[in-house]
């Protein structure tokens, strides 16, 4: 793609690149940076058009550091679970001064890294059924996998007068796969970041923060939506837009299934192939297909927006663009059509539950992912990155 005049001076990428493939020391260290950051936003709640479509966002302002302080001054936040969700808020919690616990298996992987990152066994770092009993807030920001494994250890936990929390609608959506049923009796609230928790983490300590989704499943006290609010700001939210359990999940699910990772995976395999397939060296054909893509083009369409991309680009690559644009939708249409379905009607969570489960599941996910790391494409691909400037050694 003949691009390369773009308007690269106004180009001005978000400052992410770190943040999808930091080592466990780096993240330590970021955890040990001052403590919550002085954030610049200033508007507060507000109903915004959205193409057309009037939607209400909630924005960090409308709660500032001590409101949000007082807010959750007689409260636990137990977290349950240490992967990147896990990490990426209770770090964020921590800094905005909440009293924060973590609840994992003791002396395994994740207990090990909570450790590195300052929490101190039997004051701040329990097995799950002890933080689940201090919490009154229960994180459960476990696996899918296991939360459906350990609801019935955790279940006699979450007792009436607290509230139990979510990242993703999937449990609670396919209760039916996963027997995660919450007790009628309390708050059942969602806050789910719109990246990583590694994302969350470095956006956050950037003074930034990352949109994230809330939603209601039961409203016991009349409060469950406030809730999800504040402590969609205390985990480091910028901004959080409402949605449900269900679409949550579902559109999660079919984006990373999608162009958020499957699809634009296959795409970038096909086009490397075939230009490898016609004479085009590894070099060549990884800059034109993964290079270019993500150090120039899509961040400016995440700053600018595809028109002003396409208005700033050489007339052959506009006309170009422009006019296969269609026959890729045409050609991609009944696929996510048919992707969707899978997800809506159950049969992603299934496989994904049941390859999850596993006893050799890690084992095999080395395996495909050493697949990837050793084909080609990628291999091309850590020698182009190595020659970046600002990773090339002084």
């Amino acid at each position: 793609m003949s691009a390369r005049n773009l308007a690269r001076t106004v180009f001005r990428a978000a400052s992410l690149r770190a943040s999808a493939g930091l080592s466990r020391p780096a993240f330590a260290a970021i955890a040990q940076r001052s403590s919550a950051p002085a954030f610049s936003q200033t508007r507060g709640i507000k109903t915004m058009n959205f193409g057309g479509s009037e939607e209400i966002v909630y924005e960090r302002s409308d709660m500032p550091l001590p409101k949000l302080q007082s807010y959750f001054k007689n409260d636990t936040m137990a977290v349950l679970g240490y992967g990147p969700q896990g990490r990426g808020q209770s770090l964020n919690m921590r800094d905005n001064g909440l009293n924060v616990v973590i609840g994992v298996r003791k002396d395994g992987r994740s207990w090990k890294h909570a450790i590195e990152d300052g929490w101190v066994p039997g004051k701040t770092l329990f097995s799950i059924e002890e933080a689940a009993q201090k919490g009154t807030y229960l994180m459960n920001l476990l696996s899918d996998a296991a939360q459906r494994d350990l609801w019935k250890i955790l279940a006699p936990f979450i007792t009436k007068g607290k509230t139990l929390y979510f990242s993703h609608g999937f449990a609670v959506t396919y209760n039916d796969q996963t027997g995660v049923v919450p007790p009628a009796d309390v708050d059942v609230i969602l806050c789910a970041p719109k990246g990583s928790g590694y994302t969350l983490r470095t956006l956050f300590l950037d003074g930034k923060g990352l949109n994230s989704s809330i939603a209601v499943s039961q409203d016991i006290t009349g409060k469950a939506k406030e809730k999800a609010v504040a402590v969609g700001i205390a985990i480091g939210s910028g901004y959080l837009y409402e949605t449900t359990f269900k679409k949550e999940v579902v559109s999660d699910l079919f984006g990373e299934r999608g162009i958020l990772m499957g699809a634009i995976a296959g795409l970038f395999r096909a086009q490397y192939d075939v230009l490898r397939a016609n004479g085009h060296s590894p070099s060549e054909a990884f800059n034109e297909t993964v290079e270019e893509a993500t150090q120039s083009l899509y961040p400016l369409i995440g700053e600018k927006g595809m028109d002003w991309m396409y208005s700033n680009c050489s007339v052959t690559a506009q006309r170009g663009a422009l006019d296969w644009q269609q026959k890729f939708y045409d050609a991609t249409s009944p696929v996510y059509k048919e992707l969707y379905e899978s997800v809506v009607n159950g049969t992603e969570v299934k496989r994904a539950l049941d390859k999850n489960s596993q006893p050799t599941y890690r084992e095999d996910l080395e395996v495909e992912l050493a697949e990837i790391d050793n084909s080609e494409i990628w291999r091309a691909g850590k020698t182009v990155r190595s020659l970046r400037p600002e990773n090339v050694k002084k």
